[in-house]
């Protein structure tokens, strides 16, 4: 059997990387672990994030566990692979092993001709760690979405306020707060998730431009990138409409004011993109203009 194309997709944060994961698991060419960010190579260094995940892996495996025993005999095959796939998974992060881990990777694969770890936080890391995540096996292809800036970047701020409110209604408050953060230079974490322009420089440093496909999660989900990116990773081109977008998080809208201050704070990224690609879709048009 010939050796897998090994996917990594590095991002960007809430820009399609969880429809993708899903477009790409349900594809019959392609053979995904039912765990969608494994943060393997984000966590060599980072003690403390390694164990951050391990804990997260723990809860996933709990919650499991009481689906398993709460679902009928019939409705239990899916979660007892899950949860396997969860204990397994966690004894290799621990160990950091990355010959387990590209095991893991491939071990249930069949026929597939891809397999593949998509970590968004990946997008993050420094231009040698990537370089060395390229040359892992002799075909690994780099995978990147963007999304409008303004939009990623105010869907990223809810998921943040939500996360710490205790509900709803304190998180919509909560939700301009941190947006004022972000566009006052603090919580960079946030801004940092939606920087296009350095994650591209990073793979044109790192990455055989051939082995790396980047493009816009609008033009993704409306199809006209989608057999561009079956074709780079030498699968059969399949429709993605029967997908919805995924995580769309708080339905609260951004005030005209904010919109305008973030557009401004974000219009290096639109610059960069419209640069870079020679084109922008339509509705970053309308946000790059703050409207």
């Amino acid at each position: 059997m010939s050796e897998p194309v090994l996917l990594f997709g590095i991002g960007a944060a809430k820009a399609g990387t969880t429809w993708l994961y899903r477009f790409l698991a349900a594809h019959p060419d392609c053979a995904l672990r039912s765990i969608k960010e494994l943060h393997f190579f984000d966590t060599v260094d980072d003690r403390k994030s390694r164990d951050f995940y391990l804990r997260d892996l723990a809860r996933k495996a709990e919650t499991i566990e009481r689906r398993i025993a709460g679902a009928e005999a019939g409705e239990q095959s899916d979660h007892i692979l899950h949860l396997a796939d969860l204990r397994l998974y966690a004894d290799i992060l621990e160990s950091h092993d990355e010959a387990a881990y590209l095991s893991y990777l491939s071990d249930r694969r069949g026929a597939g001709r891809v397999v593949g770890d998509i970590t968004p936080a990946y997008g993050l890391l420094p231009a040698q760690r990537l370089a060395h995540m390229a040359r892992l096996t002799r075909d690994v292809r780099l995978v990147y979405l963007m999304r409008d800036p303004v939009d990623r970047l105010w869907s990223h701020v809810r998921m943040i306020a939500r996360r710490r409110s205790a509900d709803d209604q304190a998180a919509f408050a909560l939700a301009g707060v941190i947006l004022d953060r972000v566009l006052s230079g603090g919580e960079d974490h946030i801004a940092l998730r939606g920087d296009y322009r350095g994650v591209i420089e990073k793979l044109a440093e790192a990455v055989d431009p051939g082995h790396t496909f980047v493009c816009t999660c609008e033009d993704l989900f409306e199809g006209t990138a989608l057999e561009a990116l079956c074709d780079f990773l030498g699968i059969a081109p399949l429709p993605g409409e029967t997908l919805a977008p995924a995580h769309r998080g708080m339905a609260v809208e951004m005030r005209p004011d904010q919109k305008a201050r973030a557009a401004d704070f974000l219009r290096p990224q639109y610059d960069f993109v419209a640069d870079w690609i020679g084109r922008l879709p339509p509705a970053w048009i309308a946000n790059r203009a703050g409207v």
